[in-house]
């Protein structure tokens, strides 16, 4: 006899949680935003040049559908029916940019991700256009022309792709973020597959005037995009379509937000002046500005933090944007080879406590908030012969916290307002020792939510709160109250900042390494074979090489 379902209160939400690492699908009781089950699949990259980043955008999409038939499969183990599930949202990594053809689907190259340097010299060229007393790029879209954002990627695909020129010339193009892939594919492909995106995807393009909420024509004009394989922009919140295949066939798609939208959402951050720190791939910082748009004057880009609805308010947000955060440690794994998984970091880091002066400033792709600096790369400064892989973790973590401790100091000069506790999400917040160490770099409180899911957890209540869906309130007092870790400073004031300003100098020291001309021509005397232009600074030669580092206590 078959087991009896078992009762759920209230009906379940799932949610596309897309990143750059992994693929994640979670669902959500839309009553006390428990998380009920979930499965994940990790991604590859791929480096084809010095400085390119890349992925598969069909490896993407079936890791979706993956994901979801996984967790469909657990929820049924646990006797949960998964007709139960209303609603999907998707929550994905911005700026990756995907092009493809309408008519069979195919992908025309693969997805150049966000973290991906080739447009540097297209950039530097199209700043050469820009008059200096009227950046109308930036007063236009919040963004600083930047090798970043969606813009320069399609406008490379275009350049030097023939297959992408052809789908253009003969009307078979259709661009967009990987939201946009997924969606389409999602509701249906090259039969009858919605191409949408939603605003906040839309304003990490450099295609998108975030004041009027509208691809600008200028701006398309600039960058020469045809605005005809562009996707339609939507609200955050509203049903685009219905999943046409798969465990889930029929249930609307409903939310959609770029992953640190997403996450400023899941925190609950609502209320101008909230922010919010996500711990991902790299290292986001948001601050809500209301429905205000506030152009930082240090560094932070302005954005579209989210539109909850066709007929809601926009809100904007200030952002401090870290390319390399938990990428280090999987550069550490994958590149060094010193740790095996990268949970190991933190026992590694535990062991010895410090850094013994050593210092890591992990500039794979430049850096970004608040330097914006493309010709910077990685360095580790400070080594002597007592330095082991231990103390390389150490480094490893810090850089991520003296990173966020800029973007905080930037985001402080900018509203006016010093934060007083830093609420944090994402991956890397299960590692208590970077937790301790944000908390002593900050000299604040760290505060992080018992279920740090919250990139996910946002884009599910976009989609349950969608008009035509309605199983999910954002009334404050209907929102669950959240049990929470609270992290406080451990050391003194005094020894934060020493260890502040000796991270500045080494950041100093990690720019200029690389110009456009050496980079692409690949000029050996900057070492371009090693991985993403890893550059090392030291007295020592090349860490005592990695097999050392990797048999050493």
């Amino acid at each position: 006899m078959a087991a009896a379902k078992k009762a759920v209160l209230g009906p379940l939400v799932g949610a596309v949680d897309q990143g750059t690492s992994s693929t994640r699908f979670l669902v959500f009781n839309s009553k006390t935003a428990e998380l009920l089950s979930h499965h994940q699949v990790e991604l590859k990259q791929e480096f084809p040049k010095e400085g390119w980043v890349e992925q598969d955008p069909k490896e993407i999409l079936n890791s979706v559908y993956e994901c979801i038939e996984k967790t469909c499969e657990k929820l049924g183990q646990l006797n949960i029916d998964i007709s139960n599930i209303k609603a999907i949202g998707v929550s994905n990594q911005r700026e990756t940019t995907v092009v493809w053809d309408k008519l069979t689907g195919e992908p025309l190259y693969n997805a150049v991700v966000w973290l991906d340097l080739r447009t540097q010299s297209t950039v530097e060229s199209l700043s050469k256009r820009i008059p200096g007393n009227n950046n109308f790029v930036k007063s236009k879209t919040g963004l600083p022309l930047s090798t970043y954002f969606s813009a320069v990627k399609l406008r490379w695909l275009l350049d030097n792709v023939r297959k992408v020129q052809k789908a253009v010339e003969e009307d078979r193009a259709l661009f967009g973020t990987v939201d946009s892939w997924l969606i389409w594919c999602l509701t249906g492909g090259a039969n009858g597959g919605v191409h949408c995106t939603d605003v906040t995807n839309a304003s990490r393009t450099m295609l998108f005037n975030i004041h009027s909420l509208e691809w600008d024509k200028e701006l398309c004009e600039f960058f020469e995009i045809p605005m005809k394989i562009l996707p339609n922009v939507r609200s955050s919140s509203e049903i685009y379509g219905l999943m046409k295949a798969g465990a889930l066939e029929g249930v609307p798609i409903s939310g959609c937000l770029g992953d640190q939208s997403a996450a400023l959402v899941g925190q609950m951050c609502f209320q101008d002046g909230q922010a919010k720190n996500t711990y991902g791939t790299g290292c986001f910082l948001l601050c809500n500005t209301g429905r205000k748009c506030v152009f930082s004057e240090h560094g932070l880009l302005t954005t579209v933090a989210y539109k909850l609805g066709r007929d809601k308010p926009v809100y904007y947000a200030l952002e401090g944007s870290v390319a390399i955060a938990g990428a280090v440690v999987r550069w550490l794994r994958d590149n060094l080879g010193i740790i095996k998984t990268s949970d190991e970091i933190e026992k590694l880091a535990k062991e010895v406590g410090t850094s013994y002066g050593c210092y890591f400033v992990p500039a794979f792709s430049g850096l970004y908030a608040p330097y914006w600096e493309p010709s910077a790369r990685g360095i580790i400064c400070g080594l002597t012969q007592f330095t082991n892989r231990c103390h390389i973790a150490f480094a490893a973590l810090e850089a991520v916290c003296f990173q966020t401790r800029e973007i905080l100091d930037a985001m402080n000069r900018d509203c006016g307002m010093p934060l007083r506790h830093l609420q944090v999400d994402g991956g890397m917040t299960n590692n208590k020792i970077l937790m301790q160490l944000q908390a002593d770099i900050l000299y604040i409180p760290v505060v992080k939510p018992s279920m740090p899911e919250t990139t996910a957890l946002g884009a599910a209540m976009a989609a349950g709160a969608a008009e035509g869906v309605g199983v999910w309130s954002l009334d404050p007092e209907d929102l669950s109250a959240v049990t929470v870790e609270r992290f406080e400073p451990q050391i003194n004031a005094e020894e934060s900042e020493i260890r502040y300003s000796t991270w500045k100098k080494a950041v100093m020291k990690s720019m200029g390494w690389v110009t456009t001309q050496s980079s692409e021509s690949g000029d050996p005397s900057i070492f371009c074979s090693l991985p993403l232009g890893f550059f090392i600074v030291s007295s020592m030669v090349m860490l005592i090489g990695a097999r050392y580092l990797s048999g050493m206590p």
